[in-house]
């Protein structure tokens, strides 16, 4: 089974704040991840439930890996 994404209206809105190009350049990078789980990721320290940091270009995208 394949993973989903589940989006906050701020990621939602952030994500249609900036240019179009600048975006879809994101939504390739998360897709790569969530196919491949390849990217550069960090998990970041002292905060549970576990974060993780996604970097895509000079953006970056912070969200939970919950298994699905």
């Amino acid at each position: 089974m394949a993973k989903s994404i589940v989006w906050t209206e701020q990621a939602r809105a952030d994500v249609r704040a900036v240019e179009q190009p600048i975006a879809i350049q994101i939504l390739k990078t998360l897709a790569r991840y969530l196919l491949t789980g390849e990217g550069n990721t960090k998990q970041l320290r002292g905060i549970e439930p576990p974060l993780l940091r996604l970097r895509a270009q000079n953006h970056r995208i912070f969200f939970r890996d919950q298994g699905d």
